[in-house]
């Protein structure tokens, strides 16, 4: 019999300890232990400030006097010496917004334009004045309005005769 010594007994088992050792995958890491506390919610977004009510033509009215709150009765048929009102009542707010008045023969013809500038945070009423030194010509006429160059409110026909 073949004696085997100690010392080779031990480099045997320590070769395969090593050996082992080499092919035993990593352990993965363990999970983090659940808290009670909850999660910090999260950074507050920068809400943007409410939009700006817009402004808005709620009504036009033409007519040939105001009164002093500066409203209008509505008028169908005009003389030819009057002086024409475009009243146009509007809502919202609004810096610099350009109102136009626009007069429009029954031919297609502009018999007048008039612009105002407004600055309103609130309803409001703006008459554009339209009169002639000559009498205006008889037939039929539409008052169109505009805010800021879009077409606004109805436009409303009348007569001079």
């Amino acid at each position: 019999m073949k004696k085997i010594s100690t010392s080779s007994v031990l480099m045997i088992a320590l070769a395969g300890t090593l050996a082992l050792a080499g092919c035993k995958k990593p352990e993965e890491p363990a999970a983090p232990a659940a808290t009670s506390t909850p999660a910090p919610a999260p950074a507050p977004m920068n809400e943007p400030a409410p939009a700006m009510p817009t402004l808005s033509v709620t009504s036009v009215t033409v007519g040939n006097t105001a009164a002093a709150d500066k409203s209008v009765a509505p008028v169908a048929t005009l003389a030819g010496n009057d002086k024409i009102l475009v009243s146009v009542k509007t809502d919202g707010t609004a810096s610099n917004a350009s109102l136009a008045a626009k007069l429009v023969y029954q031919d297609g013809q502009v018999a007048g334009e008039q612009t105002a500038m407004l600055n309103t945070s609130g309803a409001e009423t703006t008459n554009i004045e339209f009169s002639k030194a000559s009498p205006w010509p008889a037939g039929k006429y539409r008052a169109e309005v505009t805010l800021d160059g879009k077409p606004a409110g109805m436009p409303q026909e009348f007569e001079v005769k």
